[in-house]
């Protein structure tokens, strides 16, 4: 691919786009009851911990992606079967966002359009905009966060105005006790989604000012987990902690109690619309960062192609998984989460970051 270069605003915005991603329609956090809140601010400062680890590894290899420099940290060989790993991650996340998104909108908006038919064209719009390189993609970012946001703004305002409104429903706080928030945040809310975060090393060269890839790291995890702490917060107090766990989509269906003066109403299209632009980042990141690992293994000098390949692979895979949206979260938490995300996730960096220390004070180089 060519070299193209990106600021670090419009890096912010596409991390930012990928962290809220689906995160902030689902329900994270549904198992502390009323204290999911609690649950995703103290998952955020994990987050910001794990972020520093991110961004340690892109200065201390400025110019690699997190693909290029494993070869430079453990060796050309031992890196080959981890790069693997991370390619078929990348191709695997990016399928199960597809699908998160496929469910949502074949049960909400287009009930008589088969899911793979919402999968696969949306799939297909993505790989558009990726042909167009890096820049393309960002800029897409850039026109696109500032309406998400503001979209979002509105709808908090509209859940603050529903009759059934009740800061009440966040109380008692810790009511349950600690377990049941701790093992939202470990090994759930710390993957899902601020462990994703490991997709900025993907895109850090093409920062233009290497200098600032920390500072819009932080930013994105403040930005992103604030947001999602203060969405559970007004959710909890419109549907209650009992809907809101057992609710698959509970922004949608809080979204649905909006009615001002019986003539307002069907704000949930505003959500759908807010998915989409989240997803359109998500699977977008994840594409990208496949089709980039894929090239540089393979010692190609375009993209393309690959990215075509990836539009075919992608949706398929998302269908084929899981034949249903429950027996998919019950896949993800069950084994996806604890035994796949959390080795990529946190262990490999963390480990990859000691080496790359100790290498930097024997002054070993960036040699394999």
């Amino acid at each position: 691919m060519k070299q193209q270069k990106i600021s670090g605003l419009q890096l912010f915005y596409v991390i930012v786009g990928f962290e809220l991603g689906s995160a902030i329609i689902l329900g994270i956090g549904s198992g502390a009851k009323q204290d999911a809140w609690l649950a995703i601010l103290i998952s955020m400062v994990f987050g910001l911990i794990l972020m520093w680890v991110f961004t340690q590894l892109s200065l201390y290899y400025p110019n690699d992606t997190f693909i290029s420099m494993l070869p430079k940290i453990i060796g050309k060989y031992l890196s080959y079967p981890i790069i693997l790993i991370y390619i078929f991650y990348f191709i695997f996340l990016a399928a199960t966002v597809c699908r998160d998104f496929g469910d949502l909108i074949s049960s909400t908006m287009l009930v008589e359009t088969p899911t793979v038919v919402v999968i696969v064209s949306f799939m297909w719009l993505i790989i558009y905009c990726l042909r167009g390189g890096v820049e393309a993609f960002v800029r897409m970012g850039e026109m696109v966060f500032p309406i998400y946001f503001i979209s979002l703004i509105v709808l908090w305002m509209l859940l603050l105005s529903v009759e059934d409104f009740n800061l009440n429903n966040l109380t008692p706080i810790m009511g349950n006790g600690f377990k049941p928030i701790l093992k939202e945040v470990y090994p759930g809310i710390i993957n899902f989604p601020f462990g994703e975060m490991i997709i900025i090393m993907m895109f850090t060269p093409y920062v233009n000012n290497k200098q600032i890839i920390r500072k819009a790291g932080m930013a994105v995890i403040l930005v992103g987990g604030l947001i999602l702490t203060l969405n559970s917060i007004l959710i909890l107090s419109v549907l209650g902690p009992e809907i809101y766990a057992d609710n698959f989509f509970p922004f949608l269906t809080a979204t649905q109690m909006v009615s001002i003066a019986d003539f307002l109403e069907r704000f949930d299209a505003l959500v759908i619309l807010m998915m989409v632009s989240g997803v359109f980042f998500k699977v977008g990141g994840c594409t990208f960062a496949a089709a980039v690992a894929i090239s540089q293994l393979g010692k190609l000098h375009h993209t393309k192609s690959v990215l075509l390949g990836l539009g075919t692979i992608i949706p398929p895979l998302s269908l084929i998984f899981a034949t249903n949206f429950v027996e998919y979260l019950n896949f993800a938490y069950g084994y996806l989460i604890p035994y796949f995300f959390v080795p990529l996730q946190i262990i490999v960096p963390i480990i990859l970051l000691c080496i790359a220390i100790i290498r930097k004070k024997l002054n070993l180089g960036n040699s394999a």
